[in-house]
């Protein structure tokens, strides 16, 4: 009979903790995810996949989309889209386009990173799609292409709308995947101020004001949703993405955002667990030439743990015994499960680290016929 195998491990020379040493973090927002950019681990998040306005962060969905069409060629910075009358006469933030004049896309994407401008936005979407609407619903499409599940788009500027909304979780997926895929234009989201018109406008992001490393990416704003924003911060060694929403004024945002931030990067710090081809345990197999079959890591197993602290790290190795040859080279046969205090465990997989061939004939009737004896004393 197969059953599930547990073999606990304990990981020593490492940095070890102490339930005291992660300080619990406390925030006044509605909705909040910290997450550590390398290892993907979520660091802190309060109601992370709640449903909630998104505001003028759902112009990151929109940027998205024109780098994408940037990337497959079918625009370029200079071209150039018309400025229709429902972009000229849009409200909010503007970019202050002017209608029926044509604008560059480069000059556009600014207006929508560092303006926020609504106009610009719209622009930018009635060009790539031809009417706002569908090119609101290609960014939903796309969404859930990227993971993000729980969102829904209406339009390119996250100007108010009940069916309009995504999830703390989902912009934190959407961020690292703006950094990712299109690294060549993050820098953008740094710049603090732009000028078009003859109208220079700073950028909004409270972040970039602050000695903190962040570097991106938007802010946001309605009635409904509160003041919120999608951040991001490096120090030399770790970046950290937030997403934060609900708070009640421009400066609580502010500070709230930089609390956050620089909790995540001081308080943490990632660690190399095992390093790529690293043998963490041995497996037993049944009917092979090899009694146990090696497990390897394929990568580096990388996590963040707190800065202090003082009892060991926790690992388990889980498998179904025993495992049944033949079974090849670099299949995946188990997993490692990774206990830290105070923080949610996480897996990574394991593979064979050689090849093990099946007995002949005879050994294996031979087996099989021991193996029956047992099931039935």
């Amino acid at each position: 009979m197969r059953t599930s195998s547990i073999l606990a491990l304990t990981v020593v020379c490492l940095l070890a903790l102490t339930s005291s040493a992660l300080a619990k973090m406390e925030t006044v927002a509605k909705q909040v995810i910290l997450q550590d950019v390398e290892t993907g681990q979520v660091l802190f998040s309060k109601n992370h996949d709640q449903r909630m306005p998104t505001s003028s962060m759902s112009k990151v969905m929109t940027m998205y989309m024109v780098f994408d069409a940037l990337k497959k060629g079918e625009i370029t910075m200079d071209t150039e889209f018309k400025v229709s009358e429902k972009a000229w006469k849009k409200g909010g933030s503007k970019m202050f386009v002017e209608v029926g004049k044509k604008v560059k896309i480069k000059d556009l994407i600014r207006g929508v990173i560092v303006q926020s401008g609504n106009d610009a936005t719209i622009v930018l979407a009635e060009g790539l799609a031809g009417s706002e609407s569908v090119f609101a619903q290609r960014m939903t499409f796309k969404a859930k292409e990227l993971g993000m599940k729980k969102s829904n788009f209406v339009n390119a500027s996250g100007w108010p709308d009940p069916n309009h909304y995504s999830t703390a979780e989902d912009l934190a997926i959407l961020a690292k995947r703006i950094m990712q895929d299109f690294p060549e234009h993050y820098g953008l989201y740094k710049e603090k101020e732009f000028e078009f018109n003859d109208i220079k406008q700073p950028n909004r992001n409270p972040l970039l004001y602050r000695d903190i490393g962040a570097d991106g990416i938007k802010t946001g704003h309605t009635e409904v949703g509160g003041y919120g924003l999608i951040g991001s911060a490096a120090n030399d060694n770790r970046r950290v993405i937030i997403v934060v929403n609900g708070l009640s004024s421009e400066k609580e945002r502010a500070d709230v955002g930089s609390k956050i931030i620089e909790w995540g990067l001081n308080g943490f710090e990632n660690k190399t667990i095992y390093s790529v081809g690293s043998e963490v345990a041995g497996a037993k197999v049944l009917l092979g030439k090899e009694e146990i079959v090696p497990l390897i890591t394929k990568d580096d197993v990388r996590i963040t743990i707190p800065v202090s602290g003082r009892e060991n790290i926790k690992t388990t190795v889980h498998y179904n015994s025993p495992l049944r040859a033949p079974i090849l080279k670099g299949q995946q046969v188990a997993t490692i499960k990774i206990n830290v205090p105070d923080m949610e465990s996480f897996e990574f997989p394991l593979y064979a680290g050689q090849a093990v061939e099946e007995v002949g004939f005879f050994k294996r009737a031979l087996a099989n016929a021991k193996l029956m004896i047992k099931n039935n004393l």
